[in-house]
Order: C-alpha cells, then sequence, then structure tokens
C-alpha cells in the first residue's frame, strides 16, 4: 500500500504542473486587460469578452498561492500576485467594502452585489497568499472583508450568514447563488464556505472574535444544517433554519467531512475536535450513498420525488477523494482509502483532458463527456483539482 500511495503523490505532482496550472497560465491568462480571462468553453475556447467571476478570480489566486507554499514554484508565485492584484485592484468595493460579485472584461464592475459566498473566497485566496508570502496587503484586505461578512452579513438574531446583500448591504430580493439554487436566505453551501476561509485565515491570524465565529460556525453545523435523521447535509433555509431538507448532495456532504474536520484541527481545542469527529463517519456514510460501481460519486438526489443526477462532476469527484483520504488518516478506515482510489482512477481516466489540459465539467449518466459547460469559467476554475493535488501531496499517509 505504500507504493500506492507514493504513486498517488507522485501523480499529483504531474497533474498540477503539466494539467491544471499549466492551462490556465498558457491558455487563461489575460495580457491585454489583466488578471485572467473570464470564460473558456468546452472546446476550449477562449471568451476574451466574457464578464470576469469574483469566485473564479478568487480562487485562481488561492490555487497558485497555495502551490507555491507548497512547490516554491517561482512560476506560481507570479501567476498569485497577478491574481491577488488583479482582485484588489478591481473587486474590492472601495466605497461600501465587500466585494462586487462581477467585473467586465475591462476590469469595470458589471453586478455588484455582495454575495457572501464570493466574499469569503476573497479571504480564503488572500489569506492564502499571505500564508505564502507574508504580505501584509492580501492580510489586511483579508481582514477587512472578514469585518465587513460580521458586520453586514452575519445576523446575530437568527445566527446565521445573509446569503446576499446590495451593493450598500441592503437586503436584496434575489439571494441565490445560482439558478439551480432555491432562494434561501441561508445555505449550506455559503456556510461551508464561510467556514473554509475562516479556518485559513486563523491560521495566519488569530484574532478572538474569528476564534469565536469558527467556533460557531462549526456549532452551526452539528446542531442547524447536519439533518440528525438522514446523516446528509441539507442545503436551503430560511431566517429560522427552515427548510425542505429533500436533496442529497453527496459531494457537499463529503466536502464537509474533511473541512469541518480540518477547522476543528486548526482551532486545536480538544472538545471541538471530539464532538466533530464523533459525526464525521456518519455524514460520510451518508455521502456514500453516492458511490457508484464504477468508483465514482454521482452528484444529487431529491428526496421529494426520487430523482437522481448521475452526472459525475469533475468538483464531487475531488471532494470525494479528499474526504475518504482524511477517513484513512486519521481513523485508520482502510475501506476509505480503497474508495479514494478507485474514484481517482475514474477521475485519471474519465474526467482529466490528457490532450488539451484541465478537466471536464461532467461525464454525464451515458457516459459521454459534457462539453456543453465550460473548461473555465464562473464556476469553473483550479480549485477543487488543485486543492485535491495539494492535499495529496501535503498529508502524512502511508
Amino acid at each position: 500500500m505504500t507504493t500506492t500511495i507514493e504513486a498517488l503523490k507522485s501523480e499529483m505532482r504531474k497533474t498540477l504542473d503539466r494539467n491544471i496550472l499549466s492551462y490556465w497560465t498558457d491558455h487563461i491568462t489575460d495580457h491585454e486587460h489583466g488578471g485572467y480571462y473570464g470564460r473558456a468553453d468546452g472546446h476550449d475556447r477562449i471568451d476574451a469578452t466574457a464578464d470576469k467571476g469574483a469566485i473564479l478570480n478568487a480562487r485562481i489566486l488561492w490555487a497558485f498561492s497555495a502551490a507555491y507554499r507548497v512547490t516554491r514554484n517561482p512560476d506560481y508565485l507570479r501567476a498569485a500576485t497577478r491574481a491577488k492584484d488583479y482582485l484588489i485592484r478591481h473587486f474590492v468595493d472601495p466605497q461600501y467594502g465587500g466585494i462586487y460579485w462581477s467585473v467586465d472584461y475591462t476590469g469595470q464592475p458589471t453586478d455588484t452585489k455582495k454575495q457572501t459566498y464570493a466574499i469569503g473566497f476573497a479571504i480564503y485566496g488572500l489569506s492564502e497568499y499571505a500564508r505564502a508570502t507574508d504580505d501584509e496587503e492580501s492580510l489586511q484586505t483579508a481582514i477587512a472583508l472578514f469585518h465587513d461578512i460580521e458586520a453586514h452579513a452575519y445576523d446575530k438574531a437568527g445566527n446565521g450568514y445573509i446569503e446576499a446583500l446590495t451593493r450598500e448591504w441592503q437586503p436584496i430580493a434575489d439571494m441565490r447563488l445560482s439558478e439551480k439554487d432555491e432562494n434561501g436566505s441561508r445555505t449550506m453551501n455559503t456556510h461551508l464556505h464561510i467556514l473554509e476561509p475562516y479556518t485559513n485565515l486563523y491560521r495566519v491570524w488569530r484574532d478572538p472574535l474569528l476564534e469565536q465565529q469558527l467556533r460557531n460556525l462549526i456549532g452551526i453545523f452539528l446542531h442547524r444544517i447536519l439533518n440528525p435523521d438522514t446523516g446528509h447535509l441539507d442545503l436551503f433555509f430560511d431566517d429560522n433554519w427552515n427548510g425542505k431538507r429533500n436533496i442529497a448532495s453527496y459531494g457537499h456532504d463529503i466536502e464537509a467531512v474533511w473541512l469541518l474536520h480540518e477547522a476543528a484541527l486548526v482551532l486545536g481545542d480538544p472538545e471541538v475536535i471530539r464532538q466533530v469527529e464523533s459525526v464525521l463517519p456518519r455524514i460520510a456514510r451518508a455521502a456514500d450513498e453516492g458511490l457508484q460501481s464504477d468508483g465514482s460519486m454521482v452528484y444529487e438526489h431529491w428526496t421529494d420525488s426520487n430523482e437522481t443526477d448521475y452526472q459525475r462532476q469533475w468538483w464531487v469527484m475531488c471532494e470525494c477523494i479528499i474526504g475518504h483520504l482524511n477517513l484513512y488518516q486519521y481513523f485508520g478506515d482502510r475501506e476509505a482509502l480503497d474508495i479514494a482510489l478507485r474514484c481517482w482512477d475514474y477521475t485519471k481516466h474519465r474526467l482529466i483532458d490528457h490532450d488539451n489540459g484541465e478537466w471536464y465539467w461532467s461525464r454525464r449518466e451515458d457516459g459521454s463527456i459534457n462539453r456543453d459547460d465550460d473548461k473555465a469559467g464562473f464556476w469553473k476554475c483550479p480549485y477543487h483539482n488543485s486543492r485535491l493535488c495539494l492535499e495529496v501531496i501535503e498529508r502524512d499517509i502511508s
């Protein structure tokens, strides 16, 4: 098994360098207007005039910052610095704080709403750049964005984070993160991706309020979002944490398994670690309902209609692998290791574009490649897959 793990680490390093990050530096760098192009379609055709999304740019910043921190490759530092400078110059709102949802290809704001999820990813990218370089500008910008979230998006009465607000931090009718989402004022996805950046910021800034809110977020997951009957994490809620609780999102379940654990470990409180570790195996078992005989994990299941989305999406595979490797590393679960290795075998043969670089969005239920969705875009970024590679490279597993 040691040889298998060593081979896995080697494959991840090659995939990171030769397949993922090289695609973004070679094809997606916008040399005319700065930063990175907003879109490449499923056939690798660049749309040089596409809007540039906050999440895309923040995730590019995180990916290259983390890659530089781990590998010390100076090319990755240059790419990360390019992303950091562009994010601060064009996405940070100098008047009201927070970040814009999108800018046009020249860097002018197009959608100025304040989506809490996007601000969280800006904190994630900036804190990782600070972690990798000790850069004070990125750290202070991340801290300012943290205070923006806490001042405007945190609802003390309902103990949760509001999904979205206007540029001026006023209520907004359509709070949805994407068109497929329900218009709920609280979502699991946003809370997960506030937990994630707050954990990373805490690594470089041990602030008492940040620690308090990180503890609180863990509690929200354990007592509000986790469904005690199914073991799944429910997705959409109102201000009082009421929701239909009708969707099992397997990728989010297994992603939360390791992100919750990471948050508890970084926090370092033995009692919090104990509480988190007591529920992780159950969430993982619920996520494993999405495992398929070919080694993959499917996307979602709707319990009210008994319908399943059988797409094999790229990001779900990444989280499936990391989450199960985490169970093997910390819980000694050898079955979880087998699941991770089988999922990687599916991924490298079915989702990685070995000819043109990067990964396809998904394989459809019939096994065909999905080229209708982007290779690069608002949601398709070098984040899930580069994070997979870096997690495997860094983890002490044998």
